[in-house]
């Protein structure tokens, strides 16, 4: 079965409703929201993706509604990664906290937006060149190895780039050395001049683009429906700023969480590699015959590998964490 395009127009239509008001939400009532508040829209959201899921299967079947499911645990625990550079980006550039909920909500667009190019891109680039895979499987697997480096070679290597846009942008136009509330532009010493806001909106849209050249790829090992990976992504975004506050000072304590992405990026890049052994077309590989030995890895599989990696990797960090408290007071005392 396929996705009914009055599905697909009706849901798209209402996602964009729900984004608009969370945007306006934001806009209207600038605040800290309270572990409760963000405990109950971090809810709400996953609540939707599932119920969405479960939609899926009533219209279009169970081949999609799987794909979505793991399409959106996939990018869902992709994005959790993208919170460490958000703090990190909050705290270099002293956004006060009361504001953090518009740069989160900006961000998300600009991602969106840009995952949005990558979807259409990466569609068309496998409709007219399917060895693509071998190449999206490659970059996976170095991604994952890059990604399992000490998280201070990461920490460098991310901030070298956003240190490169920083630069750019100040020497191009004038910026103040103050933020003005939520406002890009402020009056000092009678010019008007961009406030630091222009920089940190930068900075997460050179963080955005990372993650989406990343991220896109991992996606269409899960499924090529462009609809199915748009709205994956859109869900997996969607509950990402109230997450950012509901995890807060945990985030600190998640050390080993960047292990469970590298496995889950090498396991997709196997996966893809495999799925272009199974389809292939190159000439100089079997001489351009399917390599039929090669599996395709079923979709269950994905799904549960996703959530062991991050749920194991989550467990390792918090015992990890706990352990050095309980050393730290046994010390102290």
């Amino acid at each position: 079965m396929d996705v009914p395009v009055w599905f697909e127009i009706v849901s798209l239509a209402v996602l964009l409703l729900i984004l608009i008001g969370d945007l306006l939400i934001v806009r209207w009532r600038p605040h800290i929201p309270s572990t409760k508040e963000s405990t109950l829209w971090v809810v709400f959201y996953v609540a939707l993706a599932l119920g969405f899921a479960g939609l899926l299967l009533a219209v279009a079947g169970g081949q999609h509604a799987g794909e979505f499911l793991t399409g959106w645990a996939l990018e869902y625990s992709l994005s959790i990664d993208n919170l460490f550079v958000f703090v990190l980006i909050m705290a270099q550039f002293s956004v006060p906290r009361k504001l953090q909920q518009e740069v989160l909500m900006v961000g998300i667009i600009i991602a969106l937006v840009l995952r949005g190019v990558f979807i259409l891109l990466g569609v068309t680039i496998i409709e007219n060149f399917a060895p693509v895979f071998y190449l999206f499987g490659a970059f996976l697997i170095w991604t994952a190895i890059r990604q399992a480096m000490p998280e201070k070679e990461q920490e460098d290597e991310t901030a070298a780039k956003e240190g490169f846009a920083v630069r750019l942008v100040r020497r191009l136009v004038p910026v103040s050395d103050e933020f003005d509330g939520p406002k890009l532009r402020t009056v000092v010493d009678g010019k008007r001049i961009w406030t630091p806001m222009i920089i940190v909106f930068v900075t997460i849209g050179v963080t955005d683009l990372m993650f989406a050249i990343d991220s896109i790829p991992a996606i269409f090992s899960i499924t090529q429906n462009s609809f199915l990976v748009f709205t994956a992504n859109i869900f997996a975004l969607m509950g990402l700023r109230q997450l950012y506050f509901l995890l807060g000072d945990l985030l600190d304590r998640l050390r080993y969480l960047h292990y469970g992405i590298a496995i889950i990026l090498a396991f997709i890049g196997v996966k893809l590699v495999l799925h272009a052994m199974h389809e292939n077309s190159v000439p100089f590989i079997n001489g351009g015959k399917p390599i039929e030995w090669a599996p395709d890895v079923p979709i269950w599989l994905s799904l549960t590998v996703i959530v062991v990696a991050m749920l194991g990797a989550t467990g390792a960090s918090l015992i990890a964490s706990g352990r050095e408290k309980r050393r730290e007071r046994a010390l102290a005392e």
